[in-house]
C-alpha cells in the first residue's frame, strides 16, 4: 500500500500549469496560492531537494526515510533514499524503476500504468494542471508546519471523473495513471509568498497517511542525463508491476 500511495504525490506537483478558479472547482483563495506555486516552478528545467518521508498505518506504526530527490524535464526524476536503508526510485519519462539493493530486486512499470504516488511529481517541471488531479481544491483548516505557510486541500479525481487526453508540454498525452477512490485527500503546504512547496500529505482510508517534507530546493542545476536512467545490476531480479496493483511496499 505504501508503494501505491506514493504515486499520487508525483502528480500533485503537476500544478505547474495555468490554474484558474473554474478549473477543478478551485476556490479563489486557493487559486492564489496555487498560482504562487506555479510561478515558483514553472520555468525550472531541473530541481533538487532533500526529503523526509513518513508513513503510518494501524499495523506498523510510524516509519521514516530520508534522502535526496531530483527532477528534470521532460517528466524525469530520481529519488535516492539514504536512511535508514538505501533505495532508488527512477523515472526516465517512460518507465519507472524501484530498486531495493538489500532485496536484490527491482520493480518496473510503464509510467502511464504506475500506481506509485511519486510518479506524477515528475511533472513538477512541466505544465500539467492541478485540476487534472483534483476534483476540488480549497484552503485547509489544518495547521501548517511552518509559520506563514498555507495548506491546500485536494480531493483527488476518481478514474471515471478524470479527464482524458491530457496534454503535456511536448504535445503528447500526460503520463499520469488514473487516480482512484483509494485516496481520500491530499494536503499541500505552500509558502504563499515564495510559492515553495514544503510538504505533501496523502490521506487514505483506514487511517493510512503518507507525508513528504521537502527542504533546500535548488533550481536549474546541471544534472547529468545518466541520473535518470536505470540499468539493473547483474544478478538482480526484475519484476513487472501488475497493472493497477495493490501491493505493499517492498
Amino acid at each position: 500500500m505504501k508503494q501505491r500511495a506514493t504515486f499520487l504525490l508525483t502528480g500533485v506537483l503537476a500544478i505547474t500549469g495555468t490554474i484558474t478558479p473554474a478549473q477543478g472547482n478551485i476556490t479563489p483563495k486557493a487559486a492564489v496560492v496555487a498560482r504562487a506555486l506555479e510561478g515558483r516552478y514553472h520555468e525550472a528545467k531541473t530541481l533538487q531537494a532533500i526529503f523526509l518521508e513518513r508513513y503510518s498505518d494501524s499495523r506498523q506504526g510510524l516509519q521514516a526515510e530520508s534522502g535526496t530527490v531530483y527532477f528534470s524535464r521532460p517528466g524525469r526524476m530520481r529519488w535516492e533514499y539514504e536512511a535508514p536503508e538505501r533505495k532508488l526510485f527512477v523515472s526516465d519519462g517512460k518507465t519507472v524503476w524501484f530498486y531495493v539493493p538489500s532485496d536484490r530486486t527491482v520493480t518496473r512499470a510503464p509510467i502511464k500504468e504506475s500506481t506509485d504516488w511519486r510518479t506524477p511529481l515528475a511533472l513538477l517541471t512541466g505544465k500539467a494542471k492541478l485540476a487534472q488531479l483534483c476534483e476540488s481544491v480549497d484552503i485547509s483548516a489544518d495547521s501548517p508546519g511552518a509559520r506563514g505557510n498555507v495548506v491546500l486541500s485536494c480531493r483527488p479525481r476518481g478514474e471515471k471523473s478524470k479527464s482524458n487526453g491530457v496534454q503535456a508540454e511536448n504535445g503528447i498525452e500526460s503520463p499520469i495513471a488514473p487516480l482512484d477512490e483509494q485516496f481520500d485527500q491530499v494536503l499541500l503546504e505552500v509558502n504563499p509568498e515564495t510559492g515553495e512547496l514544503a510538504d505533501v500529505r496523502i490521506l487514505q482510508p483506514g487511517g493510512i497517511e503518507l507525508e513528504y517534507r521537502f527542504g533546500n530546493w535548488q533550481e536549474n542545476l546541471p544534472l547529468a542525463d545518466s541520473l535518470f536512467r536505470f540499468r539493473a545490476p547483474a544478478g538482480v531480479a526484475i519484476v513487472d508491476e501488475p497493472r493497477q496493483a495493490h501491493s505493499s511496499d517492498p
